[in-house]
């Protein structure tokens, strides 16, 4: 059987070492009981250790390379392998409504992106876990007052609890990356009600993310159409840079935001 050959508009670093990927499918077993969806499969190195979990496993694959690959290689899989790209996709549709956890080798160009749809799905989505780049993982668990906490950091824990679990060296994927990896576990944390609008939540963890290194009463400036008085601004959370609130901090600050809005609008 050939191998698939590794594309690099794709993102393709197929991993090699099969202990790793035993050790990342047991990743799963924090949330059992649940279908799992692995994105990403290429040749199935992780794939072959996720059937034996006794669930309902379904596989999704842009390259269409892989998927014939995976046809070959798994005949008893192919009713569940889809040929899609997960950005695109439905999640709703692929477990009829059932809730599943998410797992793969991610592309690294796309993680970030993976994991925004990932809260868009959030009640679909109690666990997900995987490997990504080492940096990625570092934000995603990072705490308040650290260099590495940023938009990811905030999002993702607003609604879930990360763990980093541990690191993967370079030479153990065909093409080796330039960077290291990592391996992490999301799991859906308590909370049901932010307590503040979430759309509002995320428009202002971005816009005083993108201007870190200022003041919230500059970097906050932006959201307005209409400029708040000076007293709002003048609140002692102003003073503070985004990397020092905590996720209880942001919410409050959402509200803040959101109520001086709806003034403005009143007046």
């Amino acid at each position: 059987m050939r191998t698939v050959r590794p594309k690099k508009n794709l993102g393709q670093h197929f991993l090699t070492d099969l202990n790793i990927a035993n050790a990342i499918a047991d990743t799963v077993d924090a949330c059992p009981d649940i279908p799992i969806l692995e994105v990403g499969p290429g040749m199935g190195v992780l794939t072959q250790y996720l059937v034996q979990k006794n669930r309902d496993v379904k596989v999704v694959e842009i390259d269409s390379e892989s998927v014939n690959y995976l046809n070959e290689k798994y005949p008893d899989l192919r009713e569940n392998i889809i040929e899609d790209d997960f950005l695109k996709m439905d999640l709703n549709t692929v477990f009829n409504g059932r809730k599943f956890v998410l797992t793969g080798n991610y592309p690294y160009d796309i993680s970030s992106q993976i994991f925004f749809k990932m809260l868009d799905n959030k009640d679909l989505i109690p666990c997900c876990t995987g490997m990504i780049q080492r940096e990625v993982a570092q934000r995603m668990a990072s705490e308040p007052g650290t260099k590495a906490y940023g938009i990811l950091s905030v999002l993702i824990q607003a609604w879930y609890d990360v763990e980093y679990l541990f690191t993967v060296d370079e030479n153990v994927f065909n093409p080796p990356p330039k960077v290291k990896s990592a391996v992490i576990r999301i799991t859906r944390n308590n909370v049901n009600d932010l307590g503040c609008d979430w759309h509002m939540f995320r428009r202002v963890v971005k816009a005083v993310f993108n201007q870190r290194r200022k003041m919230l009463r500059v970097s906050l400036k932006q959201l307005f159409d209409r400029m708040p008085d000076d007293s709002f601004f003048e609140q002692d959370i102003m003073t503070k840079r985004p990397e020092q609130l905590s996720i209880l901090q942001f919410v409050d600050l959402t509200n803040m935001v959101h109520e001086q809005m709806n003034r403005n609008i009143d007046k």
